[in-house]
């Protein structure tokens, strides 16, 4: 069976790895007929491991099993360059900041920084004795981190491409790298353990290891002072990252399935946590209690979202359905069931006046959150949508699919749906 793992990230970045594709197939954009959203399909000659958005959100960088970074024009969905060094797939990708740098990490036990304008490469940055499966910017720009399978992590000067830092900590492969917003701390996850690292030195601030099962989801608060963390106990936890020994703030125990999504509201204030129970669970920051506990889907809850003014939770599951709730009051504002199988992702626009769903369906719905009217359906997968995610201006969609492509699409274009 074809295996598929998927991450939104911050800034409109898309991450996705899935299954090998057969097809060998040249690669060009493929247009949209009239009667359906335009946008851009890129039919990949293998699969797609990671996708980003530059930060002015007008190109994305996709590497995959081919071995190869390509970077394409979000207006024209045309291929700008392939940036063909790596010798093994690519499992990462990501744009410095100011997006004059793209970092791809692989397999091949390398980085490779390649200046985004010419498509030349700056550096070729060695060290890792395994595959390369993270990459992150710090926040600056300066700074470059990698973790791998090698179980250890490194951050790389960005101009001259010497390590600064080699740190080991954890036991298996570090499966994820992300920078605290001030770009003092950075977090890794892998093995049973989340450690925190002190870019300046590389020491280990905090460690939680042994924990009580597996985490399927992670979030930071909007200020990087607090951790959630979902876990396949049924459990969430919340960390104070800031404290000495990474204190763990609140055990939260509701649920009696996995925890599959956990999000913070903007002001950070409310947690939510979505399950294998079928329920939405909200959490007050402050005081650790429990506010809502949220019922109306009938299968696991598989992504949670605030949006951008807090005042609304939507949420999406494998029942089909996405569900519009006020967070305050725990009342169902609206159901929106025009899926025909589950929900996979759910995600508002940076101005929340969109709403985007994507489906085991193969179909991506347009909502506006406000009256629950579907504004738009955009037909081209040929298999399930696995994720969606806007661009920064929110003027463009990107999708994912296990039909092996990613589509990029122009949400102002064409004309909407008959009501």
């Amino acid at each position: 069976m074809s295996r598929y793992a998927w991450a939104l990230c911050l800034a409109g970045v898309l991450m996705a790895s899935g299954a090998r594709a057969d097809e060998r197939e040249v690669l060009v954009p493929e247009g949209e007929p009239e009667s359906i959203l335009a946008g851009a399909t890129w039919s990949l000659m293998e699969s797609v491991s990671s996708v980003a958005f530059s930060p002015d959100g007008r190109m994305v960088a996709s590497g995959g099993n081919d071995n190869i970074v390509r970077l394409w024009d979000v207006a024209t969905g045309r291929e700008l360059r392939r940036l063909a060094k790596h010798t093994e797939p690519v499992r990462s990708v990501a744009f410095s900041p100011n997006g004059h740098t793209l970092a791809s990490g692989s397999d091949d036990k390398t980085i490779r920084l390649w200046d985004v304008a010419t498509g030349r490469e700056l550096q070729r940055l060695v060290g890792h004795s395994e595959s390369v499966s993270s990459v992150a910017f710090s926040p600056d720009g300066h700074t470059l981190a990698s973790g791998s399978r090698d179980t250890s992590l490194r951050l790389w000067d960005v101009v001259t491409g010497h390590t600064l830092l080699h740190i080991t900590g954890h036991s298996l492969s570090i499966n994820s790298v992300a920078f605290s917003p001030d770009g003092r701390t950075l977090a890794s996850g892998g093995d049973d353990t989340v450690r925190l690292w002190d870019v300046a030195t590389g020491d280990e601030l905090r460690t939680r290891d042994g924990l009580s099962a597996s985490v399927l989801s992670v979030a930071f608060s909007p200020d990087g002072r607090t951790l959630a963390t979902g876990h396949h106990d049924n459990k969430v936890q919340l960390w104070n990252v800031s404290a000495p020994n990474y204190l763990k703030l609140r055990l939260f125990e509701g649920h009696s399935e996995p925890v599959r999504s956990v999000a913070f509201s903007p002001d950070g204030r409310i947690l939510v946590s979505g399950g294998d129970d079928d329920t939405i669970r909200l959490w007050d920051v402050a005081t650790h209690s429990a506010l809502q506990r949220l019922e109306g889907h009938t299968l696991p809850v598989s992504s949670v979202a605030f949006s951008p003014d807090g005042r609304t939770l939507v949420s999406g599951g494998w029942d089909a359905a996405i569900r519009l709730w006020d967070p305050v009051t725990g009342n169902l504002l609206r159901s929106l069931e025009a899926h025909t199988s589950a929900l996979s992702s759910v995600t508002y626009s940076p101005d929340g006046r969109t709403l985007a769903s994507g489906s085991w369906d193969a179909m991506i719905r347009l909502w506006d959150p406000v009256t629950g009217r579907q504004l738009r359906r955009l037909e081209g997968h040929t298999d399930s949508v696995l994720s969606v995610a806007f661009s920064p201006d929110g003027r463009t969609l990107a999708s994912g699919s296990s039909d092996e492509t990613v589509r990029l699409w122009d949400v102002a274009a064409q004309r909407k749906l008959p009501d």
